[in-house]
Order: structure tokens, then sequence, then C-alpha cells
């Protein structure tokens, strides 16, 4: 007999039954945002235009970046993508990896506090483009989605605390040049930031979540709680001491990131 919690999965069907897409992670606390589904379905991505969103580029190469699920909130574990949009006009490319010296690579650079966490980027297939006697180039053309899946832990959310903060700010650096085939532009760095907002989690009625600010249910899971406790005791009797002990170590630091405010 199996123990323990099922890591969630979830296959997208067409409406023959043939799988389009499939959604898993490693832990039963990660979770994909729902327009995540939708989108494969519908084999598009559609930006919410009121989610959070900073603009670049200039008058030719219009450059946008987007949060996507949520309403570009973020939540402990719940997966949202970060949308870098480049549309290009007619006759313009921006280069995939690798390239060779002198030439710059999309490079796109995320960062926020402790415990905001990106995931590897899901980016579009490429096409090549060969210069004679220069190399063989990876490239894309029209509009190009480089998506940055991206969630929060335990350090940033939690759902045994209260929010530390309202919202954080994401700092987003994205380096690229544009070239015809003929010549290249010069290559250009644009420095984003996007402000998002917090959000609590759905808990349900256990000692331990609730008081905390989370979104409460009506339904009790001590009982599966006390089975779980059991069953990891007798398996691995250090855990519960070291839980407890990395839970206080989380608690700590909340109260430090709060007091330096």
């Amino acid at each position: 007999m199996l123990y323990g919690i099922p890591y969630p999965g979830v296959y997208v069907t067409d409406e023959e039954g043939v799988v389009v897409a499939k959604f898993f992670h490693d832990s039963y606390k990660k979770r994909d945002s729902p327009e995540l589904y939708i989108d494969a379905a519908l084999g598009q991505l559609n930006l919410d235009e009121n989610a959070p969103q900073a603009t670049g580029g200039d008058q030719d190469i219009a450059l946008t970046v987007a949060v996507h699920g949520g309403k570009g909130t973020v939540r402990q574990g719940v997966v949202r993508h970060l949308v870098v949009r480049f549309e290009l006009p007619d006759g313009i490319h921006i280069y995939g990896p690798p390239v060779p010296d002198g030439m710059i690579a999309t490079t796109v650079t995320i960062a926020g506090p402790e415990g905001f966490m990106v995931m590897p980027p899901e980016l579009p297939a490429t096409e090549k483009l060969t210069l004679p006697g220069v190399a063989e180039l990876n490239v894309w053309h029209g509009t190009v989605d480089l998506i940055y899946p991206f969630y929060a832990t335990g350090e940033l959310a939690s759902e045994c605390r209260p929010l530390d903060v309202p919202s954080i700010d994401i700092n987003i650096l994205v380096r690229y040049q544009a070239c015809t085939d003929q010549e290249c532009l010069l290559p250009k760095t644009e420095n984003l930031t996007l402000s998002l907002n917090l959000d609590v989690i759905d808990m349900p009625a256990i000692d331990i979540h609730t008081g905390h600010g989370q979104r409460e249910g009506n339904y009790d899971g001590t009982a599966a709680l006390k089975r779980l406790l059991a069953r990891k005791i007798k398996q691995h009797p250090l855990g519960v001491p070291i839980f407890l002990a990395k839970t206080l170590w989380l608690q700590i630091g909340a109260l430090l990131r709060k007091l330096s405010r």
C-alpha cells in the first residue's frame, strides 16, 4: 500500500482526446495557475491587460514584460508566468544562444526577494539563419514570448504566518540585439521593474494554519494531519524536531525582515 500525498499533475487534451500539454511538479505544494491550463487548451497566450506590466523597446521594436496568471499576484507554491514579449517588425530578428563573438544573444535576468523562485525558462523554437562565411545562427522573428515560470516559497509567503509585506518588487534585466539579414542595430539593455501584490492561500481548518491571516476553509483536516504525522514519526523519528526547528527559523527570518523595514 502506498502512503503520502500525491504530487499534482494535469493532462490537457483536445476534443479528440489527444494530449496537447502536461503539467507535473516535484512537490504537492507547487501547482500551476489555472490560466496556464487555458492557454494550453487554446494553443495561445493571452495577456491580461490589467495585470502588472512594464514596457520598453523603441518606435520599431515593442518590448513588454508582464505577469500572467492570478491577476499578477504572488502566492506560495502557485506557478505564475513572467512573460517577456518582443514584437518585431518584418525583416528584423533577435538572437537565441549561442552566438559568435561580437554578437549579442537575448538574455533575461530576474531578481526578487528571498523566497522568490524562478524556474527554467520556456522558450519558443528558433529558426536557423545562415550567414555565409560567418555562422549558422538561431533567431526569432515576429511576436516572441519568452516565458519564465516563478513561484513563492515559505520564506516569502507562508501558510503558517501572516504576510510579511503586501507587495514585492521584481527587477527584470533584458539584453538583446536586433538585426536584419544585412546589418545589426546597437545592442540594447532594458532595466524594468514590476510591483507584485502578495496573496494569501486557502487553508484547511487545522490549528497550526489558523489565525495567520490566510483564507480559512470550513473543512477540518486535523484527522488527516494526525495520520500523516504518525507515519512520518514512525519512518523518520527526527523529522518532527527538524520541521519545528525550520518553522522557528522561518518565523525568526520573517520577524527580522519586518523589523529591517
